[in-house]
């Protein structure tokens, strides 16, 4: 990580930043990792706390950056046995305002989000779904992004959680085979 914020830094022309890039890297691996606030983080490495928002954004974006599309992500796919597609909820904090009963996931009796992921028969990370508010479906997240198509229309055959089934089959544009054990 910490050289792709130095290479980054380059491409930008950064001249000089309060943290070396190792610290930067340290800074959101923290964060990542334990969930830290920035008001904490800020006064382990000596910044202000707005610093470290803007050092932990810059790098989010870089990894994301990083990350295949859907359409990599099923050229991929293609070369594996089958994928596995999972879902789950990210937990936020509430929001105010009219949307705040579309983040929140009555089933996990708590706000987030909504992230689809699709996984080689190893566990190792293929994609990632952009975000949906938490009161998604995992079917309906998967319609929403076109993986069920995408999945189909390359007949790679796919397992997905709580029972579903895809088959890869070219002809059937339904979910021919499909349980659902709740």
């Amino acid at each position: 990580m910490a050289d792709l914020i130095r290479r980054h830094r380059r491409r930008v022309g950064s001249r000089w930043r309060r943290l070396p890039p190792g610290r930067q890297a340290l800074l959101v691996l923290v964060h990542l990792r334990r969930n830290e606030t920035f008001a904490d983080l800020a006064a382990a490495l000596g910044v202000g706390a707005a610093t470290a928002h803007r050092y932990v954004t810059e790098v989010i974006g870089l990894l994301a950056d990083l990350a295949p599309d859907l359409r990599q992500a099923m050229r991929i796919a293609q070369g594996k046995a089958y994928v596995i597609l999972g879902g789950t909820l990210v937990a936020t904090d509430r929001l105010s305002g009219q949307n705040d009963r579309l983040y929140y996931s009555g089933k996990h009796r708590r706000h987030g989000v909504n992230v689809q992921f699709l996984t080689d028969p190893h566990g190792e990370l293929i994609w990632a779904s952009p975000t949906l508010p938490g009161s998604t479906h995992d079917l309906t997240a998967a319609r929403e992004h076109g993986i069920i198509d995408a999945l189909t229309d390359r007949a790679i055959a796919c397992y997905a959680d709580k029972g579903w089934v895809f088959p890869p089959n070219r002809g059937h544009r339904l979910l021919c085979g499909l349980r659902h054990l709740m």
